[in-house]
């Protein structure tokens, strides 16, 4: 996500962070970068000038040009205005005040509105709601099918009826009611902004519904042209937020600071992969600190509570304390991991490794932990409670249980040891060497 832009703004804050002293021609210069960087990352051009007249106008005083620290002081500069640019402050969804709640979701066809509906429903399960998903799209033969066959997946509710699009949705809200459902779900088919007919159809069924919330689902990966959509699907249904699906594809970024500017739509979800859980709400100051490559800990924080089970965790931290964490407790930690998302994603909300995370090698994600995986499970229950009875015959005998090489047992078993010692220090209340710089 954003990696070409975090990659050439990282630079910029880099050789500004060596100056000891900055003037105004280091400044000039150091947003002549920015602004390029900007336009190559597909951001609007207005919004650009708008960003980089705003930081100067802040940077170039005695505040920052005299501090000790003057390149902390552009990037904590940049930082706000990056976060004014991407809308400020959260926007979450709101509620009618008599249920259910009408979401409405509207796009282009290929933007993942269908996939988007079903990634909503549970986003907002998990939040107590009780969803009801509509398939309204009549124009597609397969969306029905595929609403439908992601609502048994989740064990959510859909509503799928012949005739018009309005009488389908007028019979969902009845269904809704009947079901006590908190929330309905309106997937509608995918249309172009230049189609008057279909526009004319998305109008009225906006006029009939009353939704609160319209939401339209965009293609983060289209750029600029996301941006004009939205402009035009704000005009004919007066748009309340984005979802931007498909951001972990888009290296660059210029949907995502353009939007907000441009159209005047907040953006109040993004889609960062296929999974139907990979929906994060948008925040627009953890967004900005991803962009700086200064990771995101909240975000972090929160998918590994929604990922781990409260009585695990108490007695991994019971183990720790006794350093006792063994391979079963390892395999344990791995899959909670898995559940977490793909590891660059993950590494990419630690500050400072975001550029690691795009050095990792291709299937990484996939490859090492199915082998670590299939290591632990060709050991007896003795051998993964108990690593140091592991001899040379046995890690033989694990190898070919686990389709791998003595060298990879061996490897893994190193790695546990040091884990191990790592545990006992954190256990003991003791910084770890490595923290120590020894």
């Amino acid at each position: 996500m954003f990696e070409t832009l975090s990659d050439k703004l990282g630079a910029v804050f880099k050789r500004l962070a060596g100056k000891g002293k900055l003037t105004e021609k280091d400044v000039d210069e150091a947003l002549r970068e920015v602004r390029l960087a900007l336009l190559e990352a597909d951001v609007n051009f207005k919004v650009v000038k708008d960003f980089v007249s705003r930081i100067r106008e802040r940077v170039v005083g005695k505040e920052v040009l005299e501090s000790l620290t003057p390149g902390q002081q552009v990037l904590k500069i940049v930082d706000e205005e990056l976060i004014t640019t991407l809308g400020g402050g959260q926007q979450k969804l709101k509620h009618a005040s008599q249920p259910p709640t009408v979401i409405l979701l509207v796009g282009l066809q290929g933007a993942g509105k269908t996939t988007t509906a079903a990634k909503l429903a549970l986003h907002l399960r998990r939040n107590g709601q009780r969803p009801l998903m509509v398939a309204a799209d009549t124009y597609r033969p397969a969306a029905v099918a595929q609403l439908a066959i992601l609502g048994k997946q989740l064990d959510i509710p859909v509503y799928s009826d012949g005739g018009s699009v309005v009488d389908i949705c007028t019979n969902a809200m009845k269904r809704a009611k009947e079901i006590a459902a908190s929330t309905l779900i309106v997937d509608t088919a995918g249309r172009l902004h230049i189609d008057e007919e279909l526009m004319k159809e998305l109008a009225e069924l906006n006029k009939n519904l009353h939704p609160t919330e319209v939401l339209l689902v965009a293609d983060a990966m289209t750029g600029q042209e996301a941006v004009r959509i939205a402009e035009e699907f704000n005009k004919t249904v007066g748009l309340t937020g984005v979802i931007l699906s498909k951001m972990d594809g888009d290296a660059r970024g210029g949907a995502a600071l353009s939007i907000t500017s441009v159209a005047g739509v907040p953006i109040k979800f993004i889609g960062i992969g296929e999974k139907t859980d990979a929906l994060e709400p948008f925040y627009p100051d953890r967004m900005a600190s991803r962009i700086l490559g200064m990771g995101d800990l909240l975000s972090l924080i929160e998918k590994a509570e929604s990922a781990s089970d409260k009585q695990k965790a108490q007695e991994l931290e019971h183990k720790v304390r006794h350093g006792s964490f063994d391979l079963q407790d390892f395999l344990e930690q791995l899959r909670q991991l898995k559940k977490m998302g793909p590891l660059a994603q993950i590494m990419e909300l630690i500050p400072g490794f975001s550029g690691l995370a795009r050095k990792l090698p291709a299937g990484l994600d996939e490859k090492q932990p199915k082998k670590i995986e299939a290591i632990i499970l060709s050991m007896t229950p003795e051998e993964r409670h108990n690593p140091s009875i592991i001899d040379g015959s046995r890690r033989r005998r694990i190898a070919r249980g686990s389709g791998t090489t003595p060298q990879d047992v061996n490897q893994l078993l190193n790695q546990h040891r040091q884990m191990q010692k790592l545990m006992k220090q954190l256990g003991k209340g003791q910084k770890p060497r490595f923290l120590l710089g020894r």
